[in-house]
């Protein structure tokens, strides 16, 4: 992981609605920080600085160091209430990390060499099943993404599940069997198009009964 993200942060002793609906009125964004044995931490953001972090998927599956009254701490985000109507985030969950404990993440997907796929040359378009999946790995194998290559789908093929290839120290979480594996990714045709060789089949057969009329 390349990228580092720091958050500054405050302590907050009010809690409870009416403090939260304060906070949010200043623009400030309550969260907590929890997990390791330790008790939770209740702090505040400026509600722009998380905001403007959110514009990049890594920063929901990357290691996060939150820096408050003179100490930091590394954590994950594990939850973020945002309002059902307004562009506005009301709440932020943290998990500490361990470095010697797995962590269970949901890390982005991101597929690669979809213009070079046989499908798509063929005419198709790829339709993206799932965008992240969820896995377990230590702190340090972390990933930022995971590549999912389309270079050899042909028109009509998925990938699975059991296809993914994930980084080493990494685990899916997801249960993979022979009655479920999930495609992940599949090329197909545009709504309202047939294959080439479905449109030859229907004209020769139109030509055929046409014939057998005359």
């Amino acid at each position: 992981m390349s990228a580092t993200y720091t958050l500054a942060a405050e302590l907050r002793t009010d809690t409870g609605k009416g403090a939260s609906r304060r906070l949010r009125q200043a623009s400030r964004l309550p969260a907590i920080i929890y997990g390791t044995g330790k008790e939770p931490t209740m702090i505040t953001f400026r509600h722009d600085d998380v905001v403007h972090a959110c514009e990049d998927e890594a920063f929901f599956s990357h290691i996060l160091t939150i820096e408050y009254d003179g100490k930091s701490e590394q954590v994950i985000i594990k939850d973020m209430q945002r309002h059902p109507a307004k562009m506005q985030i009301m709440h932020a969950d943290f998990q500490r990390i361990d470095a010697s404990q797995a962590l269970h993440v949901n890390v982005p997907l991101h597929f690669i060499n979809e213009e070079n796929s046989a499908g798509v040359k063929g005419g198709g378009i790829i339709s993206h099943v799932i965008t992240e999946l969820e896995v377990s790995c230590l702190p340090k194998d972390l990933p930022e993404y995971i590549e999912i290559d389309m270079g050899n789908i042909d028109l009509n093929e998925s990938v699975h599940m059991s296809e993914i290839q994930l980084p080493e120290g990494v685990t899916s979480l997801v249960a993979i069997d022979e009655d479920h594996d999930q495609p992940v990714a599949t090329v197909v045709l545009p709504r309202g198009e047939k294959a080439d060789e479905e449109i030859d089949e229907e004209t020769d057969g139109e030509s055929e009964a046409e014939s057998g009329e005359d």
